[in-house]
């Protein structure tokens, strides 16, 4: 295996696969036992943010006689010790999301209950905040119900015990030192997944550690008529009820009336409980609906992401959460809006694993493939249509619909997933599927005629897979084990094949002092750039120190680069690269190759502008070959910007880059300046400014045309203002709904006009703006700034800084403040929380309009983008590099860094 180029250690192991997610704003989460930590694989040994999964009171669902204790549907609920819940599962959600545009945290925990999680960003707190428990929103929504769906007959619980124990742990083999460790530290395997309560073992409210089956018919009630009288309340307890003593370990019998829970039994109570243990979860994509009952182009009820929760019962609930309408940095306690899509019965068995994948063939109605494994080896594969995921279905109806069921004869169960729609090849579907055996089968979706076909199965590791990726396009398959291995897999031409790691590139960092003492592997990550893999592996607890190492290090995130990696067997095309400090051509040529790829991707403006890899990579190549560097950046200019494919000179590209920005797409411009300040320039620490006469040729080039690239986009930016100032005035709509683009600052923008030198054609806008100025808002046109500090006058000189006249105070001038301009009004910042922006510092307390992030080139007429501005909500991206912007935080606390 390739070595790695950083790690971080864990203070808690993982437990089930998957316990690794990469969210796209750049933070990776790892499930640790009954703790979550976030990373910033920026800074792998910097600030962490932590989740503590709490112990929660088991769902009111009701009481039964007290000789049905001993029922075998009730005997694992009675029969469990554990205490403390474990998360099983974790899902980042699509950015936007959260309040402040950033991604939400969804884990799910062997209680069965499911929580939705935020960054603390405006908390000044290393513990991220609980927004949702969607567990009492599906305990609401079937107590509603009544509980009218199929429940589970009792004969059949008894038969899924084994099923239950290959579920939690699928390879049902091993070494025997490892099961006698796991033993020894959970009590069982069995016990982790199936326990919910944390202090009543033996009561029999405990609603989520029953094994269940398949959902055979539809349910009938053989309780009293008190079942009728079902309310929504938060204790369950009853004669019956036992509770166990912390302190002696015994069991005192505790007689309390609770008249209002109805009595029913034990048939009904495992098959209620089972509906609401949840096992795995999953984020779909975002997905952008066209509303046609408003004229808003995007807005919460059109933008939306699905959550899969695959449960105990077989059962798979559906919820939509809608993205946040506006965005603050101030305020946190902002709930998303969550509604149940649907609960169908998908399996017969435990839901496992859980897939998405969006289909791509019509942007205006978008459709959603879902994939779902179980734990009698069966898969699934459903589709979505749009209209339906609009509407809310009532229980036991879906919007998905069955395209195909592939059932496994042995009856392995499934242990993970990994669904993939490439963009090369937008409409066909790969399916990576693993099994408890060690095994994985990779299956392909045709989507032009939904037909399925099987690529192979492959024994590709001793115990069971705990993690699948797909990586560059689907062109290659990371997969890791129990066994400790991580193998990576090319797919060509309907084959895939084994292919070696890539060794390791010049690193930045030096390697932390981890031991080598893995004996599991419990999850892959492919970074948003598809350039960096993250795994995480479990040390083996006998190797280590027992006094130092073996207390405070249990697990270890570690860092691969994937730049060398080979991922197109036919490809034909050549790179002139020169070999350097041991590496051979060919390996230099699929390094260049494969970020060449990177950044093509990003070129699209639905990407969201995540670079941190493809940044780390190059400035790990920068410092053993700078020539190799600048060449790489030379082809990328003259095939994405200039559209050349033949090999043009270096001085013919940067003699006629610079004069063809005004032609470039804004996205085009966001990665140029991304580039030139995060690689180019990274080591120089002067203002553009102040720079020295001697200065290299090639950096003043590249801070030349840094330069110019933001004054273009500034341009672009003050031209929507001032298009948009006129259009509002005919409309006589100066109050902006709350998170839509208002323009603002137009009287600093004229100052700025009048001062530089700008097109002509934003110079004409500025005198049509004038003409409907009494109109507009008072505060956008005000000229005349004071100080925040001293209230002195504030001339403007810069639309970056400012400085204070200083207040008069007995004939002598005061201090003069030096202030900060925001990003995107030019007016002084505000005292208030700002946006910031980590790759430019700029700071900004006013959001661009949309328009700006999608301009293919400078228009010749703004009034079609006016109108479209005013029709968008405003989205926190810097309007100079494009990237998401925040709120600072101090260096002791985490924080996204997306270059």
């Amino acid at each position: 295996m390739a070595s790695r180029f950083q790690a971080s250690v864990l203070v808690a192991s993982p437990l089930y696969p998957n316990s690794i997610a990469w969210s796209d704003e750049n933070l990776i989460a790892v499930a640790c036992g009954r703790l979550v930590t976030i990373l910033n694989p920026a800074l792998p040994f910097g600030p962490r943010g932590l989740i503590k999964v709490p112990s929660t009171e088991p769902f009111p669902i009701g009481v039964i006689q007290k000789e049905e204790l001993l029922s075998s549907c009730l005997l694992p609920t009675c029969l469990s010790r554990d205490r403390d819940p474990y998360v099983r599962s974790i899902s980042w959600s699509p950015l936007g999301m959260a309040p402040n545009a950033g991604c939400l945290l969804a884990i799910s925990t062997t209680e069965g209950r499911v929580k939705i999680y935020r960054a603390p960003f405006c908390d000044y707190s290393a513990e991220w905040i609980a927004v949702m428990d969607v567990s009492d929103l599906l305990h609401d929504y079937l107590a509603n119900a009544n509980y009218h769906v199929s429940e589970i007959p009792s004969a059949e619980f008894s038969d899924f015990v084994t099923e239950q124990r290959r579920a939690n742990n699928p390879a049902n083999s091993g070494h025997k030192m490892e099961l006698k460790r796991k033993r020894l530290h959970s009590s069982g395997m069995i016990n982790k997944s199936s326990k919910t309560l944390r202090e009543k073992s033996s009561c029999p409210t405990n609603s989520n550690d029953i094994e269940l089956a398949s959902d055979m018919n539809a349910e009938q009630e053989q309780g009293s008529p008190r079942e009728q009288e079902f309310p929504l309340v938060s204790v369950n307890k009853d004669e019956s009820y036992q509770k166990v003593s912390k302190s002696h370990g015994r069991s005192t019998r505790k007689k309390i009336e609770s008249p209002t829970l109805p009595l029913i039994g034990a048939d009904q109570y495992a098959s209620r409980s089972a509906m609401l243990s949840s096992l795995v979860i999953a984020w779909s994509p975002l997905l952008q609906f066209p509303s046609a009952s408003c004229s808003q182009v995007q807005n919460s009820a059109t933008c939306f992401s699905l959550l899969a929760i695959g449960g105990k019962s077989g059962k798979i609930s559906c919820w939509k959460v809608h993205a946040q309408e506006c965005y603050s940095i101030e305020h946190g306690n902002v709930s998303p809006d969550a509604t149940v899509v649907g609960i169908f019965q998908a399996h017969s068995s435990w839901v496992t694993a859980i897939g998405w994948a969006l289909l791509t063939t019509d942007s205006s109605h978008p459709q959603v493939l879902l994939s779902t494994g179980s734990s009698n080896g069966s898969v699934k594969i459903w589709l979505a249509h749009s209209s339906e995921l609009l509407k809310s279905s009532e229980v036991n109806s879906s919007p998905f619909i069955l395209l195909k069921e592939i059932i496994n004869p042995d009856s392995i169960p499934v242990s993970v997933l990994s669904l993939t729609t490439p963009v090369r090849s937008p409409h066909r579907q790969l399916l990576a599927v693993g099994k408890g055996s060690g095994s994985f089968e990779v299956w392909i979706h045709e989507q032009h005629n939904c037909n399925f076909e099987r690529i192979g199965s492959y024994e590709a590791h001793d115990h069971a897979v705990t993690g699948l990726a797909w990586a560059f396009d689907g062109c290659c398959l990371y997969s890791c084990s129990e066994d400790n291995f991580v193998r990576s897999w090319m797919f060509d031409r309907n084959t895939l094949f084994e292919v070696p790691i890539p060794s390791a590139i010049p690193s930045q960092r030096g390697l932390i002092d981890v031991p080598n003492v893995f004996h599991s592997c419990f999850g892959v990550a492919v970074s948003p750039g598809n350039l960096v893999m993250a795994m995480v592996r479990s040390f083996d607890s006998y190797v280590l120190n027992p006094m130092y190492q073996a207390r405070s290090q249990k697990a270890a995130v570690e860092f691969l680069w994937m730049v060398g990696q080979r991922s197109d067997i036919s490809s034909t095309q050549k790179f002139n690269c020169e070999a350097f400090s041991g590496v051979s051509e060919e390996v230099l040529a699929w390094w260049k190759s494969n970020i060449l790829w990177s950044l093509q991707q990003y070129e699209c403006f639905v990407k969201p502008l995540v670079m941190w890899d493809i940044i780390a990579a190059l400035l790990a190549i920068n410092q053993s070959a700078p020539h190799f560097v600048d060449d790489l950046l030379i082809e990328w200019l003259s095939s994405s910007f200039m559209e050349s494919r033949s090999k043009l000179s270096r001085e013919k590209v940067l003699a006629d880059f610079s004069q063809r920005l005004s032609k470039l797409t804004s996205r085009h411009l966001h990665l140029l300046n991304v580039i030139c300040r995060r690689v180019i320039l990274s080591d120089i620490k002067a203002d553009l400014g102040t720079m020295c006469e001697n200065q290299e040729e090639q950096v003043m080039f590249w801070m030349d045309l840094l330069s110019t690239s933001e004054r273009e986009l500034r341009e672009r930016l003050v031209s929507i203002n001032f298009a948009c100032s006129s259009l509002i005035s005919h409309n006589d709509a100066n109050m902006s709904p709350s998170g839509y683009w208002y323009p603002s600052g137009l009287a600093q923008m004229e100052q700025w006009v009048g001062r530089d030198q700008v097109r002509d054609q934003l110079r004409l806008l500025v005198p049509q703006a004038h003409l409907y100025e009494k109109r507009l808002d008072s505060c956008d046109r005000v000229k005349e700034e004071n100080c925040p500090y001293c209230s002195a006058s504030v001339p403007f000189e810069s639309p970056e800084v400012a400085y204070c006249e200083g207040a008069n105070s007995n004939g002598n001038v005061g201090q003069r403040h030096k202030l900060v301009r925001c990003a995107v009004s030019m007016q002084i910042c505000p005292t208030t929380p700002l946006w910031y922006c980590i790759c430019c510092h700029r700071r900004a307390s006013k959001l661009a309009p949309e328009p700006l992030f999608t301009m293919v080139e400078y228009p010749e007429n703004f009034n079609s983008l006016a109108g479209s501005s005013l029709r968008v909500a405003s989205k926190p991206l810097c309007p100079f590099c494009g990237i998401l912007l925040q709120r600072h935080q101090p260096e002791f606390l985490l924080s996204t860094v997306p270059v």
